[in-house]
């Protein structure tokens, strides 16, 4: 692989605040030099291809230390209701989305995106809306959250949902008033997944092309690494596959969601375990403790209000969040748990606490556990979480994208300290951040505006003692990131022995406005030293 010279530009390094390079040079796929201008011209001949920045930053390329890329590339072949402000458009949109794709009752209607915090009706739609688009070709939405969605009859009728149908444990089926009759909504993991299971087998995809698709989302965004939380046998399956066929361009690292046949997953898939194999690797599993606090779904110590005692619910009992916790230490395995409410987290704390405890594996301080939102977590919370070295993966994109639904469910007092990260940051913890693709898209340099600036969509400041320095938001998507990866010592910062995953921004974050800072391009994004996405 050719050398290549980068020069003329700031080039960031990310290993100390106000570190900063002349030039930077890359050869077979590391970076071999890391200083100045002159030094590196040494290093250099005739062959050598240079690079000139004029101006632009180069900086380490950004790490999405949590999210469902198979969800980006499944879901994009499914109709997008994300900008839908209504009902009446998301009849416009399945009904369009139905005629291009001429799907017949043997098939399946799809949609993703819809939020019903920003419809006009305040509320989910049901079964008799859906039924309007088609009463014969079943259809499912699921709401941007991943937490609930809505079938239509056809649907409820395929999934064998009906007025004797029990909710599941930790999950509900929506009722017609009155009655037992569902009215096609589902909320949380064991009733979506009833749906989701049963239209699995109509979705006729090519995931292989999807996937190809899909790193691009990735890669404009200036990801080199990703993640694959909560992964089915069958999403471990198509990218092991795509891993074999050599046509991952970037890192993916996937957690399977645990429960059933973990063990069996785990053995079928061995040569990937905490081993990148043409950039596909297991980094450990997941669990999912809760729901979705802008859909009231996470589990909370304290009641939302307006809505009674109601505190959102638990997905499982102490003793299973033990027992998953104990097997995944014994295994060896870091554990992914989601946990928005402070219920939640006290739950994953308490278990992980104890199952470390009666472990006897002598690697057990070494797992680096992770929790995963941290939306309402308590600063005794953040104290316990770094006693145990546990890491917090906060969303704090949540500011800006549902700050005034917090403020509103929540209160000023709990909403304003939404994603504290400020708190976690105090207290030397590896704070990274996370989008949750496909929930928000992948844009890392909006996080990190969000996290600087702390305001919702209306513009109204959230927590202004929670923002955090431009570089320590900074650190959240690059070597921090790589830390939970266990990979900070080939990752996330640029420094020489390094992969050369590398990212040419339009600006430098450090020295712009900090409201300017989601305005910031991405110029390059080179993984191993080569090109893979350019503007």
């Amino acid at each position: 692989m050719e050398k290549k010279l980068y020069y003329g530009g700031p080039v960031l390094t990310m290993k100390a605040e106000n570190d900063y390079a002349e030039a930077l040079v890359t050869e077979n796929g590391r970076i071999a030099y890391v200083g100045s201008l002159e030094k590196a011209n040494e290093l250099c001949d005739e062959s050598t291809c240079k690079v000139n920045l004029q101006g632009h930053t180069l900086m380490p390329a950004f790490i999405d230390p949590h999210g469902h890329i198979s969800m980006v590339a499944q879901f994009a072949a499914f109709a997008d209701l994300s900008e839908c402000t209504d009902f009446a458009q998301i009849l416009q949109k399945l009904k369009a989305y139905l005629q291009e794709k001429k799907t017949g009752p043997e098939g399946i209607l799809m949609g993703f995106g819809y939020d019903h915090n920003f419809l006009k009706e305040q509320r989910h739609p049901d079964k008799t809306l859906l039924d309007q688009v088609s009463s014969q070709i079943p259809i499912y939405i699921m709401h941007t959250s991943s937490h609930m969605g809505v079938g239509n009859s056809a649907m409820l009728a395929l999934a064998g949902i009906d007025s004797s149908t029990p909710d599941p444990k930790g999950a509900r089926f929506g009722r017609m008033p009155g009655s037992m009759e569902p009215d096609g909504y589902a909320e949380e993991v064991e009733a979506i997944g009833r749906m989701l299971m049963t239209a699995a087998p109509r979705i006729k995809l090519d995931m292989q092309a999807q996937i190809a698709a899909a790193q691009e989302t990735y890669l404009k965004n200036g990801i080199t690494t990703c993640q694959d939380g909560a992964a089915g046998a069958g999403d471990v399956k198509n990218f092991a596959e795509a891993a074999e066929n050599g046509s991952l361009v970037i890192d993916v690292v996937s957690y399977p969601v645990m429960g059933g046949d973990t063990g069996e997953l785990l053995k079928k898939y061995a040569a990937y375990d905490k081993t990148y194999q043409n950039r596909f690797k297991i980094g450990g599993l997941k669990i999912v403790l809760d729901g979705s606090p802008q859909g009231k779904t996470a589990w909370l110590t304290q009641p939302y209000e307006g809505e009674g005692e109601y505190r959102g619910y638990p997905a499982k009992t102490d003793e299973e969040v033990y027992g998953y916790a104990k097997e995944a230490i014994d295994r060896g395995e870091q554990l992914l748990a989601h946990c928005n409410g402070d219920a939640a987290s006290d739950q994953f704390l308490d278990a992980y606490e104890k199952a470390r405890m009666d472990s006897q594996n002598p690697d057990k301080q070494d797992l680096r556990p992770v929790m995963i939102h941290c939306q309402t977590v308590r600063d005794d919370q953040l104290d316990r979480m770094a006693l145990l070295g546990m890491i917090p993966s906060i969303f704090v994109a949540h500011t800006y994208y549902w700050g005034d639904i917090h403020l509103k469910n929540l209160g000023k007092e709990r909403g304003s300290r939404i994603s504290p990260a400020r708190s976690a940051f105090d207290r030397g913890l590896k704070v990274n951040f996370h989008q949750d693709p496909l929930v928000v898209q992948p844009k890392m340099l909006h996080t990190v505006w969000c996290a600087v600036n702390r305001i919702t969509r209306s513009e109204v400041p959230i927590g202004p003692q929670q923002r955090v320095s431009v570089y320590e938001a900074l650190e959240a998507v690059t070597i921090n990131g790589a830390y939970a990866y266990f990979e900070e010592d080939r990752k996330g910062t640029l420094e020489e022995g390094k992969l050369a995953d590398m990212i040419i921004l339009s600006d430098n974050p450090m020295t712009v406005p900090s409201m300017e800072i989601g305005s910031i391009r991405v110029l390059e994004t080179i993984k191993e030293g080569v090109v893979r996405w350019r503007e």
